[in-house]
């Protein structure tokens, strides 16, 4: 028991202390992992021959992921996804298993390992490309949507592959895998013909969406009554499970059942209850699979033949980017996103895990060409930032300077300048054109200054922080800057810029959330606008009317919050200090303690009827 609690121990401190560090390096969640398993085992030796029997239950937070990867696929979005899913993501698994099939051919392996590898390296990994764009406000770009459509056709195609691959075993590897595995292959359809076996399973498939679409609804209204939280989550635990030993007792991946299960209740209402019950178990459990990944790395291999493996990860990693950038020239990707499009998804991915272990325990790939391929998906994946670096740093700055498209020439100077035409500074402008004043707009999104030409609104193409398209455009004689873009680094460099050159100029910001309001004051901007705030206020106003409270005391409630608040981020932006941490600044918190007992004060004040102060600032 002192042992196995040990090792519990070990595990858990490596995660906890290796995930956020390498999350905070911009490494990614899986790569936290790998080099948690990595550390306590090749390199300290804390842990060892039990590593393989963890991993065997770990991996079941494997089929609670494709279960999660299902409930957020209905149906219908399948299929209003489905050109580019199919167009695209089709042909990168494709395109990409065909290729390194090929390569591995010419380098003498049997062609069922060529294919299992071409499987393994065609998927790119979800967890770390889905959080790099997210980090660096690419995902809403041509290339982040390209690589979302990819990557999420990658994570339906890892079904069939789980399904299919043990389909190329070798006769020659099966005894070497029933040894390695440490049981026998037998299941409830051992001895049937092939007729009923299809029969059988089909049946079973059947059942599960039937009963997921009848069933479920009646179930989990009965559960959901008892008003339990921990029955739900057993429920829940026990529909994937349940699922899982069937598949498995019928000789099929219980991954497949979980996602078959998953897609039919993707349009249930209890989709967000399943979701928080099984989330947490599912994070816990891959992130043990990925620990002893790492700590399964046969590091003297690495040492002993770092060139070759070097090699071969680079090598698969220029296919997948020839391959990426032939697609996306297809797809009308313009230069840089194309770039993106391809450097973003050059790597293996998590799910090469998991099909590694499938094809040496299924008799497809010997156990001493998988540990190669696993250095090969680990290594790629390390990689990964320096491709995001080498594009911020080199690749989109150089596109847009001598490339790919050229910034509009401005031959307009107007008194307000607009920089940024989203769902934010398209409103901006309408009302302000709608009232005479003319205006020159800014941004930096080919597809919406070409779609706002088409419907005759005038937008320049350029990037506006750029000093000397700034000047072009007029910004030494206009009245006004609005600075409505969504990035929050170039939005604080564009108001500063102007500030220093014109600091007589109004300049209306676009802020985030406080933070940014509070950075954009320090930086010069006169009026900041948070982007949701109005919104949230009106919102509050109307749930004080469903409270109870009169229509007339609600609006004058939020009307006073407003200003409240207005004179509450003034006051905490004179303390604000860019180089303190977020929540390390004492004078701000010390302020905001301060203002919000005042402003509740006041506000039961006026609940009460009774008269009070306004900030005389918001009069």
């Amino acid at each position: 028991m002192g042992s196995l609690l040990f090792t519990a121990f070990i595990y858990l401190f490596a995660a906890v202390v290796a995930v956020p560090l390498s999350k905070r390096l911009g490494l990614g969640s899986v790569l936290g992992y790998l080099l948690a398993g990595m550390i306590i085992g090749p390199a300290l030796g804390l842990v060892g021959r039990e590593t393989q029997e963890i991993q065997h239950v770990a991996e079941f937070g494997v089929v609670m992921m494709l279960f999660l990867v299902g409930l957020e696929l209905a149906p219908g979005m399948l299929w209003r996804l489905r050109n580019k899913l199919l167009g695209l993501g089709g042909l990168q698994v494709g395109a990409t298993v065909a290729v390194i099939a090929l390569a591995a051919m010419a380098l003498g392996q049997p062609w069922q390992v060529a294919v299992a590898a071409g499987c393994i390296l065609a998927l790119s990994s979800t967890a770390i490309v889905l959080q790099t764009l997210g980090e660096k406000n690419l995902l809403g770009s041509p290339g982040g949507q390209a690589s979302f459509s990819v990557l999420l056709f990658q994570d339906i195609a890892a079904i069939p592959m789980l399904a299919l691959l043990p389909l190329l075993a070798m006769p020659e590897l099966l005894g070497q895998a029933h040894g390695a595995s440490g049981h026998d292959e037998a299941n409830l359809l051992t001895g049937m013909n092939d007729y009923l076996k299809a029969v059988v399973t089909l049946g079973v498939i059947a059942a599960i969406v039937v009963g997921g679409h009848f069933l479920s609804r009646p179930v989990f209204r009965f559960i959901a009554a008892s008003r339990m939280r921990e029955v739900f989550t057993a429920s829940a635990l026990t529909l994937v499970v349940g699922i899982a030993a069937l598949m498995t007792a019928i000789g099929l991946s219980p991954a497949l059942g979980a996602f078959i299960a998953g897609v039919v209740l993707a349009n249930s209402e209890y989709r967000h209850e399943l979701e928080s019950n099984i989330e947490p178990f599912k994070g816990l459990l891959l992130g043990l699979f990925f620990i002893t990944v790492g700590a399964g790395i046969n590091f003297n291999l690495l040492f002993d033949e770092f060139g070759i493996i070097l090699g071969l990860t680079l090598a698969m990693m220029l296919l997948k980017i020839a391959v990426l950038l032939i697609l996306g020239r297809i797809f009308k990707l313009r230069g840089p996103d194309n770039q993106l499009f391809a450097l973003s998804l050059a790597q293996a991915g998590e799910f090469g895990f998991v099909l590694l272990a499938l094809v040496v325990q299924s008799a497809v790939m010997p156990a001493a060409t998988a540990e190669r391929v696993l250095l090969i998906v680990a290594l790629s994946m390390v990689l990964t930032p320096l491709l995001f670096i080498v594009y911020d740093k080199i690749l989109a700055p150089r596109a847009y300077r001598g490339g790919q498209r050229q910034h509009d020439e401005i031959n307009e100077q107007n008194p307000v300048i607009i920089c940024g035409h989203g769902r934010f500074g398209q409103m901006v402008n309408s009302l302000l054109i709608s009232c005479g004043y003319p205006t020159t707009v800014i941004d930096y999104d080919a597809d919406t200054v070409d779609g706002m030409s088409r419907y005759g609104i005038k937008t320049y193409f350029g990037d506006a922080s750029r000093p000397e398209l700034l000047e072009t455009a007029g910004i030494n004689k206009a009245r006004l800057l609005v600075v409505a873009i969504d990035n929050r680094e170039q939005a604080l460099q564009i108001v500063e810029h102007v500030h220093r050159i014109r600091p007589d100029l109004p300049i209306v910001a676009r802020a985030y959330d406080r933070l940014h309001t509070y950075a954009l004051h320090h930086a010069g901007a006169q009026m900041i606008v948070r982007e949701t705030f109005d919104a949230a206020v009106r919102s509050g106003r109307e749930a004080l009317q469903f409270l109870g409270v009169d229509k007339a005391l609600a609006e004058k409630l939020s009307t006073f919050y407003y200003h409240r608040d207005r004179h509450s981020v003034r006051r905490m932006a004179e303390a604000y200090d860019p180089e303190a941490p977020r929540f390390g600044n004492t004078k701000m918190a010390n302020i905001a303690r301060a203002v919000d007992a005042e402003t509740a004060e006041m506000m039961q004040a006026l609940l009460r009827g009774e008269e009070v102060d306004w900030p005389a600032q918001e009069q």
